[in-house]
């Protein structure tokens, strides 16, 4: 039986793959338990400098939470049986965590859209920094039509990312949008047909990982953290993130390798 979550490196990038095409890449307790590891590893790993999320097979990038196994659990509507099951439960931040969410991510999350993205596929893409789909992809946020609601961040950050008209009637309507509708509304920032998708968030991933590590993470810090505040308050941050940046040996080996004219080596200090 194949692992429900892959995990490559390629250099500076890790790539995740959800890998339960069987189930549309539902997040099990077991792959929620798995991808949540694979972040925090990849967050704390000096090496790994962007991260692709991606899913198994054509149809699905990730269906949500699985309603047979993880959603039961949570409702009480099924008792643990096993270790992943029980960790499952006693982790309370376990499934805001896979949305990143709760903790500070620092790493460029890129993710590759390979299918239907419903659910809790839709709240963990909420919290991805780029994100490419194929032609066919389709977003849809449909849990108040199964009598709950999305919990991970998605009323939060939904109307954040798009227009406040279009996200209410995603999140009040449960109804999906396609690849083209995602275009124009900003939540995603390109359509790739499915066989350059992997290799156009590859190439993505591999620039960011060239440029200077501090800088390119205190750009994710300071954006994130200024979402929602007075411009004034935004740009005290801003002032923080550039006395942080060009204090670093990396501000001064990139305009050295401009003059010099070669490639710059950043040491992320």
């Amino acid at each position: 039986m194949s692992a429900p979550l892959l995990i490559d490196r390629q250099g500076a990038v890790t790539i995740l793959t959800l890998n339960r095409p069987e189930a549309r890449n539902a997040l099990s307790p077991e792959l929620t338990c798995r991808l949540a590891d694979a972040i925090d590893a990849a967050a704390a790993d000096p090496g790994v400098r962007a991260v692709i999320l991606t899913g198994a097979g054509d149809k699905a990038f990730c269906s949500g939470g699985d309603l047979a196994l993880a959603l039961p659990l949570l409702s009480g509507a099924r008792q643990p049986e096993t270790d992943w099951d029980h960790r499952f439960l006693a982790d309370r931040g376990i499934d805001t965590r896979i949305a990143f969410r709760g903790f500070e991510m620092l790493k460029p999350v890129i993710a590759a859209v390979n299918g239907a993205c419903m659910a809790g596929g839709m709240e963990v893409l909420l919290g991805t920094d780029i994100r490419l789909a194929v032609p066919g992809a389709r977003f849809a946020l449909p849990e108040a039509a199964r009598g709950v609601i999305p919990f991970a961040g998605a009323l939060v950050r939904l109307p954040r990312q798009i227009p406040h008209a279009l996200a209410m009637e995603m999140l009040l309507t449960g109804a999906a949008i396609d690849a083209e509708s995602a275009l124009r509304a900003g939540l995603i920032s390109r359509i790739v047909e499915p066989a350059a998708l992997l290799p156009a968030a590859l190439e993505i991933a591999h620039r960011i990982a060239a440029n200077a590590p501090v800088a390119v993470q205190e750009i994710k810090r300071t954006v994130t953290a200024a979402s929602g505040l007075t411009l004034d308050r935004g740009y005290a941050l801003e002032d923080t993130a550039k006395s942080i940046v060009m204090a670093t040996e990396d501000a001064r080996e990139g305009p050295r390798a401009f003059m010099q004219k070669r490639a710059p080596v950043y040491k992320g200090v």
